[in-house]
């Protein structure tokens, strides 16, 4: 408790530094855009990176929300350095595009398959090399693989195999194509994570079975195994070579290292994409459906919603199952926005709905950020590259110095300029005001 006592009273003499030298700062820049001069505001945080942008490459987008008389929401976007043909590597932010299209295909599925849910127990299977099969889930109230189960693990702390196996019910065409579909048309997700997944395994998915029951003995729906036919071109944007050299290989089954280094920079062109305005696009339209243009809205219903809502925004200790233990799962876990860097709480009466994504020297966070107490809210979106060395997948990254810091400080500025700024119309934000129970 004196921890957890220390650590809020250490966030809190933080900000009040911030919201002083916001205050000094604002009124000697009126024109432009707001973002810019909250950047501007303080050298000293945001000095190193914004001298050096193409260094770190980094993109941010903020949208600020204001609310009429009848609490509809209205959207203005302000950017900084965004660069929408510029590359970078999503990492797990393409998780939430996938647990979407998920729930969606279930959705359609239901018509033609009564009793179909979320949560109804799901059996995968392998057809072809590399892939693996699934009978149970031990973190699961009932042992059994479901959707649902694997958008919790997703949303809560980023699984990767949960991932995978989205990624496997939904395909790799009709991932891409639904996306494309709706206006998202940087989407281009390709692979599995973490597995090593490339061409031609990418392309194939597992059969997988769908049951009424926990026994595994009443079939719903059986899915067979796919092949995508149509091949995604190269990724075609600037700079898909990044750094000067990376380690190729992996671990030994004793733990010993296998890997060689490659004198060169590592091409991307194989890999996912998706860019920083479409991934909050997908967010925004996940939080506010009604208020985004009918193509981009996803065939949901409420309650798949509200479930995403949920999940987006629960912090790992509140989750009975899955169950996370605190010491390994802080609170700040998966919100780099605001809480990035040392284990902690969130600000009183902050909630954050996001997907954030590390690898590579990359970190992205895609983040709608309210606060419950005092009526604010904001998204924002960033990445940062933080790999002095420019060498790749050697786990020595600057993310605890430069990129965490960054996006912790740059959550932190805009919500100060956020809590100062006037509305016209007070927020009712009663829907995201949400029990966190299961």
């Amino acid at each position: 408790m004196n921890t957890l006592l220390s650590v809020r009273r250490w966030w809190w003499r933080s900000f009040f530094v911030v919201a002083g030298l916001l205050s000094s700062q604002v009124s000697r820049a009126q024109l432009g855009s707001p973002l810019r001069r909250v950047l501007r505001a303080d050298t000293t945080v945001f000095g190193r990176i914004l001298r050096q942008p193409d260094r770190y490459r980094v993109q941010i987008l903020y949208t600020r929300i204001n609310r009429d008389a009848q609490n509809r929401p209205h959207f203005r976007t302000y950017g900084y350095h965004v660069r929408p043909h510029e590359y970078f590597y999503p990492a797990s932010t393409v998780k939430l595009p996938a647990a979407v299209l998920a729930l969606q295909k279930l959705g359609q599925l239901r018509p033609q398959v009564p009793g179909l849910t979320p949560d109804s127990p799901l059996r995968i299977d392998s057809a072809f090399a590399g892939q693996s099969n699934v009978r149970r889930d031990t973190s699961a109230a009932n042992g059994r693989a479901s959707l649902a189960q694997y958008i919790r693990k997703v949303l809560l702390v980023s699984d990767n195999d949960a991932f995978n196996r989205l990624y496997e019910f939904v395909g790799q065409g009709p991932l891409n194509e639904e996306l494309h579909r709706r206006g998202y048309s940087s989407a281009r997700i390709i692979h599995r994570l973490s597995v090593g997944d490339q061409e031609p395994g990418s392309r194939h998915t597992n059969p997988l079975t769908f049951y009424a029951d926990t026994a595994l003995q009443r079939p719903l729906y059986l899915q067979p195994a796919a092949f995508n036919e149509k091949p995604f071109p190269t990724v075609r944007r600037d700079n898909l070579l990044v750094g000067k050299a990376y380690m190729q290989g992996d671990k030994r089954v004793d733990g010993s290292e296998n890997t060689v280094r490659v004198n060169k920079p590592m091409d991307f062109a194989t890999k996912n994409f998706i860019s920083l305005t479409d991934l909050q696009g997908v967010l925004r339209a996940v939080l506010f459906p009604e208020a985004v243009p009918a193509k981009q809205r996803f065939q949901l219903g409420e309650e798949d919603y509200a479930f995403l809502r949920c999940y987006l925004s629960m912090l790992p200790r509140e989750s009975a199952h899955p169950r996370y233990k605190v010491k390994e799962f802080p609170d700040n876990y998966v919100k780099f926005l605001l809480a990035g860097g040392p284990a902690g709480p969130l600000p009183m009466g902050v909630r954050i709905f996001n997907k954030i994504g590390q690898a590579y020297g990359f970190l992205i966070d895609n983040a709608y950020i309210v606060d419950l107490d005092r009526n604010v809210e904001f998204m924002l979106s960033a990445v940062i590259y933080a790999n002095s060395d420019e060498v790749l997948n050697d786990d020595h990254y600057d993310y605890d110095t430069i990129g965490f810091p960054f996006l912790r400080d740059l959550g932190r500025t805009v919500y100060q300029y956020e809590l100062q700024r006037p509305r016209r119309h007070k927020p009712d934000l009663s829907r995201f005001r949400l029990r966190y129970t299961e």
